[in-house]
């Protein structure tokens, strides 16, 4: 009797044992919150069809060009343009950037490293904005250097920063960085292109320390969102 009194214990604890285990088992982890993808070109493009003009008329893309056909546009949180891109070569001597490979090559830059040396146009990606002038003050825009901005070129969109200052009759300019990431050849002597790049900066933002070009992506990222669903 005390055998069949075991045997039935034994078979009721065996019936019971899975589900406890179950019970006690850890839950499993939580799967990590989804992050939202970056806006793609075509979106930012799409917020760029029209122009409030806030310039006080229009820019040249180059010295020699014969008319003035680029205007400054206004949008809620950014300003933007679209232009021809130069190739700025300022800033630290390197073997991409010198006076060799550039015959207007400028050992220094408007906005300066937090070590207080000019920007690296090989290595950062980085735009140039007109002088202030008559025509357009970028700071009454609340663009600084340092300020981020989303440049979109052939399907392609970088994150840049304010990086340094050109001619302020002139518009559409970026660093060798900045050209090669968006598959523009960046030799400053015979490179660039003639048309088909966007420019959207900003407004009131900083990326910190300037040369931190994953700060200036994550910082862009999220404020290229922010453009897209306010605009």
């Amino acid at each position: 009797m005390r055998k069949l009194i075991l045997l039935a214990t034994l078979a009721l604890a065996a019936a019971v044992m899975p589900s406890a285990l179950a019970s006690a088992a850890p839950a499993p982890a939580a799967s990590p919150a989804t992050v939202e993808a970056a806006p793609t070109a075509a979106q930012l493009l799409a917020k760029t069809s029209g122009c409030n003009q806030i310039s006080n008329g229009k820019y040249k893309t180059d010295e020699d060009a014969s008319s003035k056909t680029v205007a400054v546009c206004d949008a809620n949180g950014a300003v933007f343009w679209k232009a021809d891109m130069d190739i700025d070569c300022d800033g630290q001597r390197t073997s991409q950037c010198n006076e060799n490979t550039d015959c207007c090559f400028q050992d220094d830059t408007a906005f300066h490293q937090s070590d207080g040396k000019p920007l690296n146009a090989a290595k950062l990606p980085y735009i140039v904005v007109p002088s202030s002038s008559s025509i357009w003050k970028y700071s009454s825009s609340g663009l600084k250097g340092g300020g981020s901005c989303a440049v979109i070129y052939n399907g392609k969109v970088e994150y840049a920063v304010i990086g340094d200052t050109g001619p302020s009759q002139i518009i559409g300019e970026a660093s060798y960085a900045t050209a090669k990431d968006l598959g523009i050849n960046p030799d400053p002597s015979n490179g660039g292109t003639d048309s088909g790049v966007t420019y959207i900066c900003f407004k009131n933002s900083t990326v910190s320390p300037i040369e931190n070009h994953a700060n200036a992506v994550s910082k862009g990222q999220s404020l290229a969102t922010t453009f897209v669903n306010n605009n």
